[in-house]
């Protein structure tokens, strides 16, 4: 007993797996993790070294080359780069492409023993370096925080609500703040009335470092019980510092600290970072995902968190999306749903042309039948649904009808020459069934070169690879197995045509089998045409652009501005305010969000942030109507550009 006759045979059985493959993709589909891109792992680190007061040369020599010799040490290391500005040095490591995610953490453990061992040949001044390979993190949706006639200290106080509040959304990974300047309480001391008092800044240092140290004071026993002491006396606001007691070491004369300074709470200078949105002073909130979670389902749980923070947002607060991945990527699972309807009305138009209106039907439910049953095995090996795996499914809907077709066309034939049901579908199953994996396995390899592949692109399109073999293979058990049960119950033959006529006698037959006769006679001929045909399809394939990531089709145009190096980060803010009051006013553009002294938090995985903090640099992220206003809007924004900013050198 064959497969075909155990699958007829068991009808019930075959039709609970048909139901299964049915209900469970469907189930499956709504459960799969959704992503805009594949997870990627960044291999990548950087050392950051903060040496003050020194200048850049000095900070290559004494600080950058020592470490660099400690990391080239490191088998793992790729290359390696470093960037020395006044009091800082970067090194960027780059991991060799071998190690992925599972292995990178090893690697990062051991650079951060050699930057660890080398901090003690440093110079005393150098303070500890930091090793940063939170490289991978995306933050997907990005959101800008608003408030006219706010100040920039009630902006920082709803983000900090708003960031400890988003925080507890199931499947949030990390909320960052962009823009946030770090406060200072400064101190102007009157050089003259110091030396009234007749007496030094050492004093007056001395006795700022010895408030709010946390000493124990003691315990005292109250009967059967010790109660602690808490000493009084702690600053805790700017008054308290104007009112600190200043003791004359040589009169022993009291005054206090506001007798001779001014003492104002402030930002810390000059300002590292600056962030806009519509030209407006504002804050940004990053939200990122944790691995294999559902973006979708993340988006609609942000939106609901916000909605009940309503209340606790003053009137004048407005949040907007910079960025939102959860749209984005459920317009593509909308756009592979539409693909995937398209595809297969089309395959069972043309079945339907060749082969009869049931052969086109019964193949298309098959057809069906094995995505969902992709569905269910991309759910049980977590491979999340997202560019390069729904690319992979539509690639593969145009390879998963083969099998089916040859197994419904023997069956059709053999019925037409009046054999029984049974023993058609038999005979069809035993001449087809391993020459059919063959030639499955074999469009398998076709990607294999994928799966296999250790470098950045293989890790990219994996999901490709693994998608396209789950597929191809299951198309195969569909054909040997539900495709003869439909086959024998469903595909009827017009009596009239069944025994009477040979099946081969058809025009696209007779046209094949003369063909088929000229090339066998002709046989070097044949030869020589394969092999032009070949080469001509290399030569062509030489000329074809190359590129690791397609085309984007979002709505947002990035701009990097760079004035020369050693502007100050003012000037870097007049002119992007400059760009954004002319991009504003133009119909085509809906918002500008502006990023200056650093770039923008990685919101999308084929954005790669510029990891080196510059006060001469700017980004804008502009958001056009349509995505085909790019094109008309970036010239226009380069000869703009080049006749009021003549000192920059802008990159759209």
């Amino acid at each position: 007993m064959n497969i075909a006759e155990l699958t007829i045979n068991n009808k019930i059985i075959a039709w609970v797996v048909i139901a299964i493959l049915l209900v469970g993709g469907i189930l499956s589909f709504s459960k799969l993790g959704k992503l805009e891109d594949p997870t990627f792992t960044i291999k990548e680190a950087l050392v950051i070294t903060h040496y003050p007061g020194v200048r850049a040369k000095q900070v290559a020599d004494e600080v950058s080359e020592k470490l660099e010799l400690a990391i080239q040490q490191m088998p793992q290391v790729d290359y390696i780069k470093s960037t020395n500005a006044f009091g800082l040095s970067i090194i960027t490591v780059n991991i060799k492409e071998k190690y992925d995610a599972n292995t990178l953490p090893q690697v990062w453990d051991e650079l951060r023993r050699k930057v660890r061992d080398t901090q003690a040949s440093l110079p005393s001044g150098v303070l500890p370096s930091i090793v940063n390979d939170a490289f991978g993190d995306v933050y997907g949706i990005l959101l800008s925080i608003t408030g006219d006639g706010y100040s920039y200290a009630e902006l920082k106080e709803l983000a900090d609500m708003l960031k400890k509040e988003l925080s507890l959304v199931k499947n949030v990974a990390k909320v960052i703040i962009w823009g946030e300047q770090d406060e200072a309480i400064y101190i102007e001391i009157s050089r003259s009335k110091l030396a009234k008092m007749g007496i030094g800044m050492d004093v007056i240092r001395n006795t700022l470092a010895t408030q709010n140290k946390v000493i124990p004071a003691g315990v005292i026993q109250v009967g059967r019980d010790y109660i602690k002491i808490n000493p009084t006396g702690n600053i805790l606001n700017v008054e308290d510092i104007a009112n600190l007691n200043i003791i004359d070491p040589v009169s022993g004369t009291i005054f206090e600290l506001e007798d001779i300074a001014t003492i104002r709470r402030g930002y810390k200078e000059p300002i590292q970072e600056i962030f806009r949105y519509n030209n407006k002073q504002a804050l940004s909130l990053g939200i990122s995902i944790v691995e294999g979670g559902n973006v979708v389902n993340l988006g609609e749980d942000i939106k609901k968190k916000l909605s009940t923070l309503e209340s606790r947002i003053p009137i004048g607060f407005e949040i907007n999306y910079i960025n939102n991945q959860p749209e984005d990527v459920t317009s593509s699972i909308n756009n592979f749903i539409v693909s995937f309807i398209e595809a297969v009305i089309i395959v069972i138009v043309v079945l339907l042309l060749f082969m009869g209106l049931r052969s086109g039907l019964l193949i298309g439910l098959v057809l069906s039948l094995t995505v969902f049953g992709t569905f269910i095995v991309m759910d049980f090996y977590a491979i999340n649904l997202q560019r390069i795996s729904l690319g992979a499914l539509i690639i593969a809907l145009g390879m998963l009808v083969d099998n089916a077709i040859v197994v419904t066309e023997g069956m059709l034939i053999r019925l037409q020459m009046g054999e029984d049901r049974l023993e058609a579908a038999k005979k069809v199953i035993s001449q087809n069934m391993m020459p059919l994996l063959g030639a499955t396995v074999i469009a398998v390899l076709a990607f294999a070169a994928i799966g296999a592949s250790q470098n950045a692109a293989g890790e990219f399109t994996r999901s490709l690879f693994y998608v396209m073999m789950i597929s191809l293979l299951l198309s195969w058990v569909t054909a040997i197995t539900i495709t003869p049960l439909f086959c024998h119950d469903y595909l009827k033959v017009d009596p009239k045509k069944q025994a009477n006529s040979d099946p081969y006698q058809g025009i696209v037959f007779i046209t094949y089998k003369k063909v088929l006769e000229l090339s066998l006679r002709f046989k070097y001929v044949s030869v020589v045409l394969i092999l032009t045909l070949l080469g001509s399809a290399l030569f062509l394939f030489l000329q074809l652009k190359g590129s690791f990531f397609p085309p984007s089709t979002k709505t947002q145009l990035l701009l990097h501005y760079y004035l020369p190096e050693g502007s100050d980060i003012s000037s870097t803010s007049n002119d992007m305010n400059q760009l954004e009051k002319h991009l504003l006013s133009d119909e085509r553009v809906l918002s500008t969000s502006s990023f200056i002294g650093n770039p923008a938090p990685r919101f999308m995985l084929t954005f790669n942030p510029d990891t080196t903090p510059t006060k001469s640099y700017g980004m804008l992220i502009v958001q056009v109507k349509e995505s085909q206003d790019i094109d008309t809007l970036s010239p226009e924004l380069v000869k703009y550009m080049l006749n009021n900013f003549p000192d920059a050198e802008p990159k759209i």
